[in-house]
C-alpha cells in the first residue's frame, strides 16, 4: 500500500520533475504549465500524506518486525519464491551494493531536481530522456552486480536478468490487456481500432458523457471542484491516468469561475485522474506490477487502497478551495 501510495500516487500525480502530467493539463486549460505544476506538487503531497497517515494509524496492528514467526512463514509462501540461481558471493559485496543501489538512484534524482531548478539544462531530462537516465543507470548497476557474482559468465547473466525482467513485465501486465480494452471503448483514440470502424468517426462513449453532464454542474465553486474531481475519476478508470487530463484541463478552463481559477481545476482534475488511473485504486492499471512484485492480489491491494486515496483527495481538495 505504501509503495504504491507514494510512488504511483504522489510522485505520478505531481510529475514535478519531468512535467508531462502538468503540461497536459495546463495545455487543455490555457494556462502556464508551472502554475498547474506548483499546485499539483501541494495537493499530490497532501493527498499522500492524508492517505498514508490513515493508513498506518488502521493497519499499524497488523505491522510485524522482519524476524516475527508469522511474517517468515508468510514471506515463504509468496509466489515465485524460490532460490537465486547464482554464484556465492561475499558478504562485502552484498553490503557494497545494498548501498551503491539506493545512493545511485538517489544521486540520480537528486541531479534531475537540480537540472529542474537550475533553468536552462531543465529540458534535457523531461519526458523520455528522463527516463533514459534512470534506465541506463539501472542496466550499469546490474552490469557490474552480475560482474560481482561471477566475471565468467557475467555478459550472459546480464542478458538473462533483463530478458527475465521483460518476462516479469509482460506477466504482470498480460490481465491488464483484456480488462483495460472495455475501458478504453470509452475513449475516441481508441474506439475506432478496437470496433474495426475504419476511416468512421469513432464514438468517445465515455467522454462524452462526461461531456454531456458539465452542463448540469451549478455554478458553485465546492460544486465545480468536485465535479472536476469526479471527472478525472471517472476518466482514469482506463488505467493510465494520463489519457484524461486534455479533457479536465480543457474543462477546468470552460468551467473556471470568479472564485476559481483555470489552474486549481486543472491540478485537481490531474489529481483525480492519476491517482485514479495511475496506480492506486484500478486493478487494472500498473498497480499490477506493485502487486505481483510484493508477491500480493491486486484487487485485494486496489480494494484496500480505495478509502485512503478517496480521503486524501476530499481533504486536498477542501484545501485547494480554502487556499486558492
Amino acid at each position: 500500500m505504501v509503495m504504491a501510495l507514494a510512488g504511483q500516487g504522489m510522485a505520478l500525480a505531481s510529475d514535478y520533475v519531468i512535467q508531462v502530467a502538468p503540461m497536459l493539463s495546463a495545455t487543455a486549460a490555457g494556462v502556464e504549465t508551472a502554475v498547474v505544476a506548483d499546485k499539483a506538487l501541494i495537493l499530490s503531497l497532501i493527498t499522500g500524506i492524508v492517505a498514508i497517515t490513515f493508513v498506518y494509524l488502521t493497519m499499524r496492528k497488523q505491522i510485524r518486525k522482519p524476524n516475527d514467526p508469522i511474517n517468515l512463514e508468510n514471506v515463504k509462501n509468496l509466489p515465485g519464491q524460490e532460490e537465486a540461481d547464482v554464484a556465492p558471493t561475499s558478504e562485502k559485496w552484498q553490503k557494497f551494493f545494498a548501498v551503491l543501489v539506493p545512493l545511485a538512484m538517489l544521486g540520480v534524482m537528486i541531479f534531475m531536481v537540480y537540472t529542474k531548478f537550475e533553468g536552462g539544462r531543465s529540458g534535457g531530462f523531461e519526458g523520455g530522456d528522463g527516463a533514459a537516465l534512470i534506465g541506463g543507470v539501472a542496466v550499469i548497476l546490474l552490469a557490474f552486480a552480475t560482474m560481482a557474482y561471477g566475471k565468467v559468465k557475467a555478459l550472459d547473466r546480464v542478458s538473462e536478468h533483463i530478458v527475465s525482467g521483460f518476462v516479469f513485465a509482460f506477466k504482470a501486465m498480460g490481465p491488464v490487456i483484456p480488462i483495460a480494452g472495455f475501458f478504453f471503448l470509452g475513449s475516441s483514440d481508441f474506439a475506432g481500432s478496437i470496433l474495426s470502424m475504419g476511416e468512421a468517426d469513432p464514438p468517445a462513449f465515455l467522454f462524452d458523457l462526461v461531456q454531456a453532464g458539465q452542463n448540469a454542474i451549478p455554478e458553485s465553486a465546492f460544486l465545480t471542484a468536485f465535479g472536476i474531481l469526479i471527472i478525472g475519476i471517472i476518466t482514469g478508470l482506463d488505467g493510465s491516468g494520463f489519457s484524461g487530463l486534455p479533457l479536465t484541463g480543457a474543462l477546468s478552463g470552460a468551467l473556471a469561475n470568479g472564485g476559481l481559477e483555470p489552474s486549481t481545476l486543472a491540478a485537481i482534475g490531474q489529481m483525480g485522474s492519476i491517482w485514479t488511473g495511475g496506480g492506486t485504486i484500478v486493478a487494472w492499471s500498473s498497480l499490477v506490477a506493485v502487486a505481483g512484485f510484493c508477491g500480493v492480489s491486486a484487487l485485494e491491494l486496489a480494494r484496500k487502497n480505495f478509502i485512503p486515496v478517496m480521503l486524501g483527495l476530499i481533504v486536498s481538495t477542501l484545501i485547494a478551495l480554502w487556499i486558492w
